[in-house]
C-alpha cells in the first residue's frame, strides 16, 4: 500500500520542530541581550575611567556641548573628544591631578581610554544626531538636565514609545535653532513654545515620521 502523502511530508514535523527551537532561541537571545538596563532603564550609570563632570564643565563653566562633541551637528553620532581636546585646558588647569592620569597617559602613549558607553540603542534602530540637532531638538530633550550631573547617566528610557511621542507630535519639542545647545534656555510659556514649535514644523518642513522605516532600516 502506497503512502497517502508525499515523501517530503515525512520530514515536515522534524523541520517544524527545529525551526521552532531556532525561533525560540533567537527571541530569547534578543530579549536577554536588549532588555537589559543598558537599553531600557533610565538611571543606568556605569563607572568611567575618568570622573568627568558635566555639572562642572557645562553647568559652572558654561562650556558649549560642541566643544567636546564636535561632530554632533554633522554626524549620526555624538563623538567623544580626543584626549588632546581635554589637554587644551588641562595642560594648565589641574595638570597634575591624579584623576586625569589616564588622559595624560593616552596623550603620551596612545593607549586608549576604556570609556563605557552610556546611551545605547539596539542595532536594529537607526538614529541620527545631526538631523535632530539641526531641526531644533535640544540635547536635554533626550539626555535630561545634563548640566547638573556629575556622572553621566541615562535620563530617559529611549524606548520606541519615547521616540514616537515626539515623532507623532514634534511641535512641543522644538526650540529655536540658535538655542539647541543652550542648556539654560527656557520658553517664555508652554503656549508660546507650542506656537513657535508649530511654526518651526512648517518652516523647517519637519515630518511626523512615525512609519516603521524611519527608524528600522
Amino acid at each position: 500500500m502506497s503512502d497517502l502523502f508525499p515523501l517530503w511530508t515525512h520530514r515536515l514535523p522534524r523541520q517544524l520542530l527545529v525551526g521552532g527551537l531556532l525561533l525560540a532561541t533567537s527571541v530569547t537571545a534578543g530579549v536577554w541581550y536588549y532588555f537589559t538596563p543598558k537599553y531600557t532603564r533610565a538611571g543606568y550609570q556605569p563607572l568611567q575611567p575618568v570622573p568627568f563632570s558635566h555639572a562642572t564643565h557645562v553647568g559652572q563653566l558654561g562650556m558649549d556641548c560642541r566643544y567636546c562633541h564636535d561632530g554632533v551637528e554633522r554626524s549620526a553620532f555624538a563623538n567623544l573628544p580626543a584626549s588632546a581636546t581635554c589637554m587644551n585646558c588641562h595642560n594648565q588647569v589641574l595638570k597634575d591631578d591624579p584623576r586625569l592620569a589616564p588622559v595624560r597617559d593616552n596623550v603620551l602613549t596612545g593607549r586608549p581610554l576604556a570609556w563605557v558607553r552610556v546611551h545605547r540603542l539596539p542595532d536594529y534602530v537607526y538614529f541620527n544626531h545631526a538631523v535632530h540637532a539641526r531641526r531644533g531638538v535640544s540635547c536635554d530633550r533626550c539626555h535630561g538636565p545634563i548640566q547638573n550631573t556629575d556622572e553621566t547617566a541615562v535620563a530617559e528610557p529611549l524606548s520606541m514609545s519615547f521616540c514616537l511621542d515626539c515623532h507623532r507630535n514634534p511641535a512641543p519639542n522644538l526650540r529655536p535653532a540658535a538655542e539647541v545647545f543652550n542648556v539654560n534656555w527656557r520658553p517664555t510659556s508652554a503656549a508660546q513654545q507650542l506656537a513657535d514649535g508649530q511654526r518651526f514644523v512648517r518652516e523647517w518642513d519637519v515630518k511626523r515620521l512615525d512609519n516603521c522605516a524611519a527608524c528600522h532600516r
